[in-house]
């Protein structure tokens, strides 16, 4: 049954309004050796925390269905339609770089596949088979922080899985505290991750091996199939292109000042998506061993350390795939275009920040005035965010008066900005990249303390704050004048924020 809700706030059916067009086919046709069918377990008395009618509309959801009270149900795994086959996936995986063995969907369950091809999958929705002695569930804090910053990567241009929808219950949840429940149903094509692949090599099951990557190549990669790279080896080519996406991926997180916090092998997205919103954080001061994960004592997943974690993590992919691939010097091959893939990406994104057109980044002089610049805010712990926001408005103006006051050691930035102008070309295209740089170089992201400060009102059934930082980070490089204060720098307490692995 299809129900709206009347201006009064009472149920009213509508059999106009559809939930989910269901496809008939997708990832469970591979059958039981990987996954699960089940029923996600309910929630008392579910209530809407954020909704996002946008992402319905990308997954071919009619919006207005959100207003249902069918969908609250749905997407807190209260209502299983008939035809719909919920299913948890197995896979394994390195966690901490230490091989963890079989680990799969512990607290997450697929609702199935829309027919615009995406996926709908509720995080919190209750034990699996995959559970590894847990609860299955996920609290409002983390599920507040996913819902808001998977949105926020989507707006900066970064690839991501998406959220249609976080819903909360008063059930309570053991963590280091008693918490309430919560459920994100979060959105993508696909949510394979190198651990599916590390799972069935692991184990000798070509077959299953084989299966997974075909379906993946003929799913997502067809080109993979007739690439005259590799000799024609199409698993090869399927390694190239998801390092070459990697690459890029983790380029454009270092040049927002993103941490992903957990980047194990099983946080990995065979489609290059940002995956797993745990222990995330975007820098606040810029310390390149800024590490964001309390429970990461050895730093391993620190800022800095993020692109060579990526690498290493591609190399248990290829590992993985050698059975398929055949050749470990071609498997090697395959890979070995990360390092550059990164590096020239990374490159070109932050040219763009400097204002510089792209072809700058072949000027010998680049590299250093980049290293010297990082240096520089290391030194002096700037802002991240700000600093570039700043520069991007004083290269307009050219009033670089607010730029050099964020520095302790203003003569040494006056010496930096020196040798950015004499890098950058008296010709149109450097023009046009410095009135782009305020299209790059966003004024708002999900800062610890702004999540933290949603979620402590959401703790007291106000979403008002949830929704505005769902509001701005939609369109993150706007002004939004109204908003001002989410652009600040962050109070004193926000360094005493933990977030660890528990949620």
């Amino acid at each position: 049954m299809n129900l709206t809700l009347s201006s009064d706030g009472s149920s009213t059916q509508d059999s106009a309004l559809q939930g989910p067009p269901w496809r008939a086919s997708g990832f469970a046709d591979l059958g039981a050796r990987f996954l699960t069918e089940l029923r996600p377990t309910p929630l008392p008395e579910p209530y809407w925390v954020g909704r996002n009618p946008q992402v319905a509309e990308m997954a071919g959801i009619d919006p207005r269905w959100l207003q249902t009270d069918e969908a609250l149900q749905m997407l807190t795994g209260n209502l299983v339609e008939t035809g719909m086959h919920p299913y948890a996936t197995v896979y394994s995986g390195h966690q901490f770089g230490v091989w963890a063995g079989q680990l799969g969907d512990g607290r997450a369950i697929t609702l199935g596949e829309t027919q615009a091809g995406q996926e709908i999958q509720l995080k919190g929705s209750g034990r699996t088979p995959y559970s590894r002695m847990g609860d299955g569930r996920a609290v409002l804090r983390s599920s507040i922080r996913e819902y808001l910053c998977s949105e926020a990567m989507h707006a900066l241009g970064i690839p991501t899985t998406r959220a249609l929808s976080v819903t909360g219950s008063a059930a309570p949840v053991y963590r280091e505290q008693v918490e309430t429940a919560a459920v994100v149903a979060r959105v993508a094509p696909s949510f394979i991750r190198f651990g599916h692949f590390e799972h069935f090599s692991a184990r000798g099951d070509e077959a299953s091996l084989k299966a997974i990557a075909d379906y993946v190549i003929d799913r997502y990669y067809p080109e993979c199939r007739t690439s005259p790279g590799f000799a024609g080896n199409a698993y090869a080519a399927l390694l190239h292109v998801v390092s070459e996406r990697t690459a890029a991926l983790i380029a454009q997180w270092q040049a927002v000042g993103f941490c992903h916090g957990v980047m194990n092998t099983d946080n990995m997205s065979i489609l290059g998506l940002t995956i797993d919103y745990g222990p995330f954080q975007f820098l606040d001061a810029y310390v390149p061993g800024h590490i964001c994960n309390h429970s990461d004592d050895r730093g391993r997943y620190a800022f800095d350390q993020q692109p060579n974690v990526g690498y290493w993590n591609l190399l248990c992919l290829a590992q993985a795939l050698l059975p398929l691939i055949g050749e470990e010097e071609v498997a090697r091959e395959a890979v070995g275009s990360y390092p550059e893939a990164f590096a020239r990406e990374f490159k070109l994104r932050m040219a763009a920040k400097l204002g510089l057109a792209a072809e700058a980044t072949e000027d010998a002089r680049f590299a250093p005035l980049l290293q010297s610049l990082l240096g520089l805010m290391a030194q002096d712990a700037v802002d991240y965010t700000i600093f570039w926001r700043t520069l991007a408005h004083a290269s307009t103006s050219e009033e670089y008066t607010p730029v050099r006051d964020l520095f302790l050691h203003r003569e040494d930035f006056d010496q930096w900005l020196t040798r950015l102008h004499n890098v950058r070309l008296p010709k149109a295209r450097d023009h046009d990249a410095v009135r782009s740089m305020l299209d790059v170089n966003p004024k708002f992201v999900l800062r610890n303390h702004l999540g933290e400060m949603a979620i402590r009102a959401a703790r007291e059934q106000d979403f008002s704050l949830v929704h505005a930082l769902q509001t701005v980070l939609a369109t993150p490089f706007a002004e939004h004048p109204q908003h001002e204060s989410f652009a600040d720098f962050p109070p004193d307490w926000a360094s005493q924020i933990s977030i660890s692995c528990s949620s």
